[in-house]
């Protein structure tokens, strides 16, 4: 399930945190360290920050601050800390996919390259998921198509590009329209969807306390294969709409990031 995955990376980040504080001792903080968020508060994303950045504050005694700057899902975040001072106090977590997709559509648009990052870890993957209001008359994605059709415009909340193209390609392959909202984070889309605001929407997590108590649904799977939290949920290939997405949430480092200081992050994630 992926409250084992959380416990897990809370274990292996107080593990690295040791050999970081151990390697340390040549260099600390001049002030907090800033692990900046691409999404909203409360979301998968944030979430996994924060739990990163309690374990590593509790074992090197560094204050460690989460802030969220959310918008383009990640663009925004990531915009400004390729602008930051590079002084080893810094690091963005976001999700590869919509960066990646963002650079190869409109790369000229955005303020930063790819090449302004280093590339730390791959933190975990993010076992998307199309969810819905327990009380919808749909039990899947497949059914809510049909749904639509007979009632006409649906809504769906996205926080990501790459979920933003799986639902335009399902809505183009069945001949229906969707209206896709964009929101800052999965607990947003998890609020509207709650309230009613859209029909459906994605999280990579969030979901899960509100599935356990019986608030929402799964409709499918996003990821190319099922949860083993809901084995009997269906991918939306296996529903015969051909398309999946495999995001990862990852960590980086500023490029211009003095070269001594380098290492110390490098060895804090090399038992990853």
């Amino acid at each position: 399930m992926i409250f084992k995955l959380f416990k897990n990376l809370a274990t292996l980040a107080s593990l690295v945190a040791l050999s970081t504080f151990a390697n340390a001792q040549d260099w600390k903080p001049s002030g907090p360290i800033t692990l900046q968020v691409g999404f909203g508060a409360g979301g998968s994303t944030d979430t996994l920050a924060r739990v990163i950045g309690k374990s590593l504050e509790a074992q090197t005694g560094w204050d460690i601050i989460v802030e969220n700057k959310p918008g383009g899902g990640g663009v925004a975040m990531f915009s400004v800390l390729a602008t930051q001072k590079p002084d080893g106090h810094k690091l963005g977590i976001g999700v590869n996919l919509p960066i990646l997709m963002q650079l190869s559509l409109r790369g000229d648009k955005i303020p930063f390259k790819a090449d302004d990052f280093d590339y730390l870890a791959t933190i975990a993957t993010a076992p998307l998921s199309i969810i819905a209001n327990a009380d919808a008359p749909y039990n899947s994605f497949k059914e809510y198509i049909e749904y639509v059709k007979k009632n006409g415009k649906g809504k769906v909340g996205f926080d990501a590009g790459p979920q933003k193209f799986l639902i335009m390609a399902a809505a183009n392959k069945s001949g229906v329209k969707l209206s896709l909202i964009s929101h800052k984070s999965a607990a947003e889309i998890m609020q509207s969807i709650l309230g009613g605001h859209v029909d459906i929407g994605f999280s990579a997590g969030t979901h899960i306390k509100y599935l356990e108590s019986g608030k929402i649904k799964l409709l499918a799977v996003a990821t190319n294969d099922r949860h083993s939290y809901a084995p009997d949920v269906e991918t939306m290939v296996e529903q015969g709409f051909g398309n999946s997405v495999e995001p990862f949430f990852i960590l980086l480092l500023q490029k211009a990031m003095p070269m001594t200081l380098k290492p110390l992050w490098l060895r804090c994630w090399l038992m990853h």
